[in-house]
């Protein structure tokens, strides 16, 4: 631990008290957690970002839809709206966020909505005719007002809970006890090539609670695509130079993946779910243009992407090769066959009247 998180341990453990003393009142039953007769999915973490909640929901998605009616419900992290919304084909971020704006994009047949009443949100997604037969929460682990049939807790492989400190001393925003809470623990971004001696360090870190189950799972990149579709632009079939620009709190797999993919990564960090200004567009175009190649291109995240075409200086940038990569959630046991029939387990135990196969 370096000094300055040293300084700042006295606030991280006023910080830890008023938190013990929140879980304290909900295990106690003196503030109340509201639980649904039909499945509710909640995939969370215990830190500020960056463990891979978006592509796990994603991957839940294509794993359920073709026998469910799907909601998903976010907070809708940075929009400029209140209260509940139902994303529709004319949704901006600034309407519903980046992370729902990219799932309404993704799935046509999904219902997308956001509130950060996550209670309020899931009744509004109920009304809704057809109704919902399984919601998936986005981000709503610490919501303990909203007590989520299936709860389903990742942690960063570079950055595992067990090892980091309450904020502002770490990263941090909930007690490592509350992990207790999970029935399924998911170690994230681990390496494609996993030993069975790295498997057993991690469940030893880990050390899951009886009745929790621990899977590992890694992201699986796919190919380039343009931001602006219906593109003329085409990848160059080499690529020598690549100048990466994102907002997202933990860049270094998309790093790591594209420093294969060329001779040369320049890389431009931004805080997570930056709002691109028309300043920083001018510095990101100056910087591609000061690359002295033409095998070069840019490369963002598929979330920067929902951020950017929505932004009225992205007409600046519909000339250049810009470029964002998808993303995709492996499992390394057994291609993910345990973890899916866990989640399908709970489902049909829970579906009750409420919830039919289509």
């Amino acid at each position: 631990m370096d000094f300055l998180r040293v300084l700042l341990i006295p606030l991280a453990l006023m910080y830890q008290l008023i938190l013990n003393i929140r879980h304290l009142l909900y295990d106690s039953g003196i503030f109340r957690s509201k639980s649904f007769n039909f499945p509710t999915i909640c995939v969370g973490n215990l830190s500020f970002g960056g463990t891979g909640k978006t592509p796990h929901i994603e991957y839940l998605v294509k794993l359920l839809r073709e026998e469910y009616k799907l909601a998903i419900l976010s907070r809708g992290y940075k929009r400029k709206t209140s209260g509940f919304a139902l994303a529709s084909d004319t949704s901006t971020f600034e309407t519903i966020g980046d992370e729902p704006l990219q799932y309404v994009k993704k799935f046509n047949d999904v219902y997308v909505g956001v509130d950060t009443n996550r209670n309020k949100g899931i009744s509004k997604l109920r009304e809704l005719n057809p109704h919902p037969e399984i919601i998936l929460l986005d981000d709503a682990f610490q919501h303990r007002r909203t007590n989520a049939g299936l709860k389903i807790l990742l942690t960063d492989f570079h950055n595992l809970y067990p090892n980091d400190y309450l904020f502002p001393a770490g990263n941090l925003r909930d007690i490592t006890r509350a992990s207790k809470r999970a029935d399924i623990i998911v170690v994230t971004k681990t390496p494609k090539v996993f030993s069975p001696f790295t498997r057993r360090r991690l469940t030893e870190i880990i050390n899951p609670k009886p009745g929790q189950s621990l899977h590992f799972s890694y992201l699986k990149y796919g190919n380039m695509t343009p931001v602006l579709k219906n593109s003329k632009i085409h990848t160059p079939q080499a690529i020598s130079n690549i100048l990466l620009f994102c907002g997202i709190a933990n860049p270094y797999p998309l790093q790591e993946h594209l420093y294969t993919q060329c001779n040369n990564l320049i890389v431009m960090k931004f805080s997570d779910h930056h709002v691109y200004t028309k300043k920083d567009v001018a510095n990101i175009i100056d910087a591609f243009d000061d690359i002295f190649s033409k095998n070069k291109i840019l490369v963002t995240t598929e979330k920067d992407a929902m951020r950017l075409i929505d932004s009225p200086y992205f007409s600046q940038l519909k000339e250049l090769p810009l470029f964002y990569v998808p993303v995709a959630v492996k499992f390394h046991e057994s291609k993910g066959q345990q973890f899916d029939n866990q989640v399908i387990e709970y489902v049909r135990k829970n579906q009750g009247d409420n919830c039919l196969p289509q």
